[in-house]
């Protein structure tokens, strides 16, 4: 698995998520499993099946989760060139056809929230602008047509 980069915060979320699951997500699928348990004959119970599959599903997102907080780098925010756009870039945009100017910081797929203005460096927009400086034009395909945006800044 390549190398995943986070902010501090990010990290610090995915880790406290796996701490969530790991503790209380486990005692409450066990309790989940006692309880159906108690119902009586195993092999027609579907409480049962349906617990055991859920604990299954939880054990393999736990799982999924270690290898990706293992895999995980910091970004240094102070090494970050703001004269192109990069990971953790604040970019302001304006699409060429509508002048409607917006910013976007750009992040890592799993702290992306558009409601916020972060936008994943792997969705069409994001990778249509790394690398851009100001002044330049990004063309990017979405799922409407083909957009063009002018980089009107990069700050960090």
């Amino acid at each position: 698995m390549a190398y995943t980069y986070y902010t501090e915060e990010g990290l610090r979320k995915l880790k406290d998520e796996l701490a969530m699951l790991k503790t209380r997500g486990r005692a409450d699928m066990a309790k989940q499993i006692a309880e159906a348990r108690d119902k009586g004959d195993l092999s027609e119970n579907a409480e049962y099946d349906a617990a055991k599959d859920a604990q299954g599903l939880l054990e393999l997102k736990i799982s999924k989760l270690e290898d990706v907080v293992a895999n995980a780098r910091i970004i240094d925010e102070s090494n970050i060139d703001t004269s192109k756009v990069s990971i953790l870039s604040n970019v302001k945009i304006k699409n060429k056809k509508t002048n409607a100017i917006v910013n976007y910081i750009l992040v890592s797929e799993e702290e992306a929230d558009l409601k916020s203005g972060k936008i994943s460096v792997k969705s069409p927009i994001g990778k249509g602008l790394l690398g851009k400086k100001i002044g330049d034009s990004a063309y990017i395909d979405v799922p409407a047509g083909k957009l063009e945006f002018e980089i009107l800044d990069i700050s960090r």
